[in-house]
């Protein structure tokens, strides 16, 4: 199998051991799943089942965050305890992948399991000298951490603007460097806060997946993945803390799946230019939505159209309506299409061929998550 790395910007070999160890970024739990959460995860879905396919057994962590700015401000917004918030939210987020057919992960930890592993994590770092105190806030120095930006291989003046754009609190007077980051920080009055050695608060953004991670993985993971837009600051600053924390190499692949956009601008909850879920599954065959995601490769960027859902319900007609042989017609072709940097695309284009042809795909299909006999 050959997988496209983020670090080493090139499609390489993707060789693991029999048990595949990986972690992929999963929600903040505040509002429902859109079209461009379901690809990442559908995306990453289609790779465990392929390398299930080979013989591999896959631990996947897929962590909640449910201790973040995001979560607490909607609860404000809408005048509902934060847990309570959260706990519809992951409901409707389950509930949007089994409909989506996607396997059961490893498990699902939450930030707020990790608590003692956090204040643990930051204490090693801060033995370490790659962290700093001041006030009750305790900040990653990435002037400590040499290689910082070797994940996005961005320049400082990309990371400060991504930075920026992603709540970096570049202009923090506490910070030494504006691209150092929390690792913990004290609540406001109506957060949750923990009690440390630093003062009582919560912990920063990217700490709970480094801390849930290494307790539920280990100290080196397979690969890690995300949406691109966690490439900077997030998946950066991942790297950098677990590695500074371990002395070892956190992630031996990372993989990100492409933004997908409607009317032209990337899905995104500031613009409610959103298609979700919940919605469409409750007007369509769900079969079809997943055949619509995946229609398109993990890396490309593209656009959720009107006419998304009626091309991809023609095309489940038609593969379910062929009937002729053991439905194992194009199978060896789909698995090297997904060993060639999963190649879904031409996966679907070598089953619409056979299906022209007339011939049952059900077998074929069913690697890509598809069950015609449903």
């Amino acid at each position: 199998m050959k997988l496209y790395d983020t670090v080493r910007k090139s499609v390489v070999d993707f060789a693991p051991n029999n048990e595949v160890l990986m972690y992929t970024c999963g929600i903040t739990p505040y509002d429902a799943t859109h079209i461009g959460h379901a690809f990442t995860f559908v995306s990453y879905d289609i790779l465990q089942r392929r390398l299930i396919d080979k013989g591999h057994t896959v631990k996947c962590v897929r962590n909640v965050t449910d201790v973040d700015d995001p979560l607490f401000a909607k609860a404000r917004e809408l005048g509902v305890h934060y847990l309570d918030l959260a706990a519809g939210e992951e409901a409707r987020f389950d509930a949007d992948m089994k409909a989506l057919n996607v396997l059961d992960v490893f498990s699902k930890p939450r930030a707020s399991s990790a608590i003692p592993d956090i204040r643990k994590f930051i204490a090693l770092v801060l033995d370490r000298g790659f962290a700093y105190q001041c006030g009750s806030s305790v900040y990653f120095d990435v002037t400590k951490f040499e290689s910082f930006g070797s994940v996005s291989n961005y320049d400082n003046e990309t990371m400060l603007r991504y930075a920026a754009e992603r709540g970096g609190d570049l202009d923090n007077p506490d910070k030494r460097n504006p691209l150092d980051f929390v690792l913990w920080q004290p609540s406001a009055p109506d957060e949750p806060s923990w009690d440390t050695i630093w003062g009582p608060g919560r912990p920063g953004w990217h700490i709970e997946c480094s801390a849930l991670a290494l307790r539920d993985l280990g100290t080196t993971i397979d690969l890690h993945g995300g949406g691109s837009d966690l490439i900077f600051p997030h998946h950066e600053c991942e790297r950098a803390q677990s590695e500074a924390a371990t002395g070892k190499q956190f992630v031996k692949h990372w993989m990100h799946v492409a933004m997908v956009f409607m009317d032209g601008t990337k899905m995104s909850k500031s613009l409610g230019n959103l298609e979700f879920v919940d919605r469409l599954r409750n007007a369509h065959d769900p079969r079809a939505i997943r055949l619509a995601l995946i229609s398109n490769h993990y890396r490309q960027e593209w656009e959720w159209t009107s006419s998304s859902m009626t091309n991809s319900l023609a095309r489940l007609k038609s593969w379910v309506s062929a009937k002729n042989g053991d439905g194992t017609a194009g199978l060896a072709e789909v698995r090297a299409a997904l060993d060639d940097d999963l190649n879904v695309p031409e996966a679907i284009n070598v089953l619409d061929q056979v299906v022209a042809a007339g011939h049952s795909i059900a077998a074929s299909a069913k690697l890509l998550g598809i069950n015609l006999d449903s």
